[in-house]
């Protein structure tokens, strides 16, 4: 083999509805044709495949890197390749339930298209949330609902998609507590009582697609939205001008950006990091500016892609 004919791919056999594995010939014939060879590896539950497998790789026979899967397989992929210093591209095949980051790089659903898009060679640089050590893709979120992908039932997620979300979303609405913090960045320091809070990378997450509308993911900047305490009957004209985007005007909602900010309580909160549990308070959070590469439609494609 000549040098740089590898492409490992990193697949999730339980995102979504399950079935990119059977597509597994396909994608393997496509990058013979092209003379590059896939070397595949099954994400397993609760095992770390990938700092062992990067560890050992001989980065430069390696053409670039490929996650299939949702937000939390592309997550786990992006922390590997900076934990092990991995400087190659990053394809994604969207196969998850909501697929945020991909939506936001504007990637095709359909696997001719993302087999296409991986065989290229255009890139579009991406900022990289870092906190207490991890890194995330898209979004940190905290505060009640900030875990309802992790309670969402695996075969809800398969049957109903992002409505699964919405629906544990719904349920949970009942148990509604606020959470005290302290929020120090460059602009102000703000205390406060919070029902939820989010530091976005990209645009969207759980299938809301207009969570932080002007976000930019290669700004060098977080945009970060505070859900403050309210009288439970704003809740439902909130949620809806969430859905529409227009949010960050509210009275109850404190909305900003900032490349770095410190998070505080006295209460024991744990964070969620692109789906995956994240890390727990007090927590420092900063931007690693354009530090993924990853393959789209075209080179640098324009950040206001809706």
């Amino acid at each position: 083999m000549k040098k740089r004919d590898k492409v490992l791919l990193f697949y999730n056999p339980y995102a979504g509805n399950g079935v990119f594995k059977d597509n597994l010939d396909v994608i393997i014939e496509r990058f013979q044709r092209k003379g590059m060879f896939i070397v595949p590896i099954r994400a397993k539950r609760g095992e770390n495949l990938l700092d062992g497998v990067l560890r050992r790789m001989r980065f430069g026979e390696y053409r670039k890197l490929i996650a299939a899967g949702g937000d939390g397989t592309i997550h786990s992929m992006v922390n590997a390749m900076i934990r092990n210093n991995a400087e190659l591209p990053l394809a994604i095949f969207p196969a998850g339930t909501a697929n945020d980051f991909a939506s936001y790089m504007d990637l095709p659903n359909r696997l001719d298209e993302m087999i296409e898009i991986a065989l290229g060679e255009k890139y579009t640089l991406s900022d990289v949330g870092l906190a207490g050590g991890r890194c995330f893709v898209n979004v940190l979120a905290m505060g009640m609902l900030a875990d309802v992908s992790q309670k969402t039932d695996p075969n809800l997620k398969n049957t109903l998609g992002v409505i699964s979300y919405y629906l544990k979303g719904f349920s949970e609405l009942p148990n509604l507590r606020p959470i005290f913090v302290r929020i120090t960045c460059e602009a102000f320091d703000l205390e406060a009582n919070i029902y939820f809070m989010l530091v976005m990378n990209g645009r969207s997450a759980g299938g809301f697609r207009r969570l932080a509308p002007d976000a930019l993911i290669n700004d060098g900047l977080l945009d970060v939205i505070i859900f403050r305490e309210m009288p439970i009957m704003e809740l439902a004209p909130l949620l809806i001008a969430v859905m529409t985007g227009q949010h960050p005007v509210n009275r109850n909602v404190i909305a900003f950006k900032t490349a770095a900010l410190r998070i505080e309580s006295e209460q024991e909160i744990v964070t969620d990091m692109d789906g995956e549990t994240g890390c727990g308070l007090p927590v420092e959070i900063s931007v690693l500016h354009k530090r993924l590469r990853v393959n789209t439609r075209r080179d640098d494609m324009e950040a206001a892609i809706w």
